[in-house]
C-alpha cells in the first residue's frame, strides 16, 4: 500500500514497527513465561498454554500485516492442501534470511499447529526475542565444531539430548517443529566454501533423524518447505523494510512418515548412510526448485 514511497521514509517507519510488535507481544508472553516459573504446576503450565501461543499467532499476523502495508508482494503458496491445526509436522526448510521466521510463522498461524523452531543458543540473548521463545519452549541448540568437540569430550551428544528432551515435550499438544536443516543462512561466501549446491547449503541430517526417532509416527507428515523470494539486492531483509520485495514463493512438499526415516542414527552406520542419502536427495530437488524459481 506504502510502497511508492521513498525508502528512506518506508525503513524507519517499517522497522519501528516491527520493533513495537516484538516489544509488545514479547513482553506479554515473558509474562506468561515468569508466571510458568513462579507457579511450577503442570495444570497451570496448560492453562496458560493457548493464550499464550494465541499471543504468539498474533505476533506472527501484525507482521504479516507490515510486510503487506509497505510491500506490494506476490504470495505464492502451494502446497497446502489438506493440512490441519490438530497434526503433529517435522518442517523442514532452506534458510535465507531473517525473514524466513516471519514468513514460516505466518505458514503456520493460517495452516497448521502451532510452531516450535530449532533455535540457536545465541538468540536468547535477543531482547524479548529470546526470551518470549524460551516461554513458548522453543528448543535452543548448541552446535559444537569438530575442533571444539575434541577438546571438551564431554560435551558430545549434548545437543542430541536437548533435540531428544524438547521433543518429549511436545508431544502433549499438536506441534509443528521447524528445523533449518542447514544450520545457518544462506550467503555466496558459505556457499563457496561448501559448493556442494548452487542455491543451498548442506543439510545437516542429525537433528531431525534424532526428532523422528522421539516422535516417530506421531508427526502425520513431513512438510519439505522452499523459500524464494524476488529480491532486487539480494538483502531479502533490508528490502522488505524499504518497501521493495514483491514476491515471496512457499513451495510446501507433503512428506509420508516412513518407517525407514525412523532408526538409530548414531549407532547405525548403515541407518546414518541412507539418512543422509534421503535428505540430500531431498536437498538436490530444492536447489533444482530455486533455480527454476529464479529463472
Amino acid at each position: 500500500m506504502l510502497s511508492f514511497l521513498p525508502s528512506a521514509v518506508l525503513m524507519p517507519f517499517s522497522f519501528i514497527l516491527f520493533c513495537l510488535n516484538l516489544v509488545i507481544i514479547g513482553s506479554i508472553i515473558t509474562l506468561g513465561g515468569l508466571l510458568k516459573l513462579l507457579i511450577p504446576i503442570s495444570f497451570f503450565h496448560r492453562l496458560l498454554y493457548a493464550p499464550m501461543h494465541f499471543f504468539y499467532r498474533l505476533w506472527a499476523l501484525n507482521n504479516f500485516l507490515i510486510i503487506s502495508l509497505f510491500n506490494r508482494i506476490d504470495w505464492q503458496m502451494t502446497g497446502t492442501e489438506d493440512l490441519s491445526k490438530n497434526e503433529w509436522y517435522l518442517l523442514i526448510a532452506n534458510h535465507q534470511s531473517w525473514l524466513d521466521i516471519i514468513v514460516l510463522s505466518h505458514f503456520c498461524r493460517k495452516y497448521t499447529s502451532d510452531p516450535k523452531y530449532f533455535l540457536k543458543e545465541s538468540l536468547k540473548k535477543v531482547p524479548f526475542l529470546g526470551v518470549g521463545c524460551w516461554a513458548l519452549d522453543m528448543p535452543f541448540m548448541k552446535r559444537y565444531s569438530k575442533a571444539f568437540i575434541a577438546k571438551n569430550p564431554h560435551l558430545a551428544g549434548q545437543d542430541i539430548l536437548a533435540t531428544k528432551k524438547s521433543c518429549n515435550s511436545f508431544k502433549q499438544h499438536p506441534t509443528t517443529i521447524i528445523n533449518f536443516v542447514e544450520g545457518t543462512r544462506f550467503t555466496t561466501i558459505k556457499q563457496q566454501q561448501n559448493p556442494t549446491f548452487s542455491h543451498l547449503l548442506p543439510p545437516k541430517a542429525g537433528g531431525i533423524a534424532f526428532t523422528l526417532a522421539t516422535l516417530g509416527t506421531q508427526f502425520n507428515k513431513i512438510l519439505n518447505i522452499t523459500l524464494a523470494y524476488n529480491s532486487p539486492s539480494k538483502n531479502i531483509m533490508k528490502d522488505v523494510l524499504k518497501g521493495r520485495l514483491t514476491k515471496v514463493i512457499i513451495n510446501i512438499e507433503q512428506v509420508e512418515v516412513d518407517e525407514c526415516l525412523i532408526g538409530d542414527y548414531n549407532n547405525d552406520p548403515a541407518f546414518k548412510l541412507k539418512f543422509q542419502q534421503w535428505l540430500n536427495s531431498i536437498w538436490c530437488k530444492k536447489n533444482s526448485t530455486i533455480m527454476h524459481i529464479l529463472k
